[in-house]
């Protein structure tokens, strides 16, 4: 038996996920099922390629629904941080490198959600893992794949 692994989501995050399964479900599978029974009805199916594709992609779209269902069964809600003083999960943090100017804002998210071009970071990325439990004026170092960077909190939200 598996343990059951938390999956730290946003209430957009959920609602995501939970439109995907939706679309898989209710579009996706029964479209898959219709060419599946038309690929059956063409014969012999050790050499029909429409058929051979059609079961692949089935497994595939039963893979990610049941990855779906599991998610949305494991998720753990994270709230927005407003108000505390520390970074935690849900926090929208500012920081600064040091050296530079230029402000950058991340929303520690779970590893479903991270997004590092859209600003979402996961708190068990090198970065999200330096940000937790720290404030504004501390400076903070991360491990990066380049090296080491510093960077100084400038706000919390």
């Amino acid at each position: 038996m598996s343990a059951q692994q938390e999956v730290y989501l946003t209430a957009e995050g959920v609602e995501k996920l939970r439109q995907e399964l939706d679309y898989l479900v209710n579009v996706k599978r029964p479209a898959l099922a219709d060419r599946l029974h038309r690929a059956i009805q063409q014969g012999d199916l050790s050499e029909n390629a429409d058929y051979i594709a059609a079961k692949e992609e089935q497994g595939f779209l039963e893979g990610r629904i049941r990855q779906l269902e599991v998610m949305l069964r494991d998720a753990v809600l994270i709230e927005e941080n407003e108000g505390s003083e520390y970074v935690g999960i849900g926090s929208r943090v500012t920081v600064i490198e040091e050296g530079s100017d230029y402000e950058e804002t991340f929303r520690i998210v779970g590893p479903a959600e991270a997004d590092p071009s859209n600003g979402n970071v996961s708190h068990e990325s090198p970065l999200g893992r330096a940000l937790l439990r720290h404030k504004v004026g501390e400076r903070v170092v991360v491990d990066a794949p380049a090296g080491q960077i510093a960077f100084r909190i400038v706000a919390i939200r």
